[in-house]
């Protein structure tokens, strides 16, 4: 009787034909969450946190794109790459920022920006985080480019071999399966 009065509750199984709606749920419940005058401030709290960390890269790495930026950035690791001989820096750092942590930034994008690493912290980022993930990049642009090329070292699965993944995709992983993404050790 309890799961039959709790199903006629409940919105049903939702399934992958259901689309987007999971994500159109949380978004209308974070909205709803914070109200307008709470909206205002998570936005301004991502204007605040993207500034803060541009103004902090730029001495690191340049940005193309002026001195201000709304919630993200694009800086550029091309001449960085250039002075190690790395071949594709953005993915070297991004790759190594995933040993320390942190969520790898979109890479290669804009097209515009050659060696794109688009920055964009969230808004619910402390300024503790915010100065660590300085702190990291600085150092990672001080590794022998080995190290960098070589990353991630700390992540179970390395670097697949993009092409061959799209190729051959596996679509469904079974616990025990001797599956593993193909790698471009």
């Amino acid at each position: 009787f309890y799961l039959e009065n709790e199903r006629a509750k409940s919105i049903g199984k939702v399934r992958s034909f259901f689309g987007n709606v999971g994500v159109l749920i949380r978004a209308y419940c974070y909205i709803r969450t914070h109200g307008p005058e709470g909206l205002k401030r998570v936005a301004e709290n991502a204007v605040l946190n993207a500034n803060y960390l541009l103004k902090q890269i730029q001495p690191l790495l340049p940005v193309p794109h002026g001195d201000r930026c709304m919630h993200e950035f694009v800086a550029t690791a091309e001449p960085f790459g250039k002075s190690k001989g790395l071949k594709q820096p953005a993915l070297d750092l991004a790759k190594r920022l995933l040993d320390y942590g942190f969520h790898a930034p979109t890479i290669y994008f804009p097209l515009t920006v050659r060696e794109a690493m688009m920055i964009e912290p969230s808004e619910t980022e402390s300024k503790k985080t915010l100065d660590h993930f300085v702190e990291t990049l600085a150092a990672l642009l001080q590794e022998p480019a080995e190290t960098l090329h070589e990353a991630p070292h700390q992540t179970p699965i390395r670097r697949p071999d993009e092409v061959q993944a799209a190729r051959t995709p596996i679509l469904k992983w079974l616990p025990g399966s001797p599956q593993t993404p193909p790698t471009s050790d």
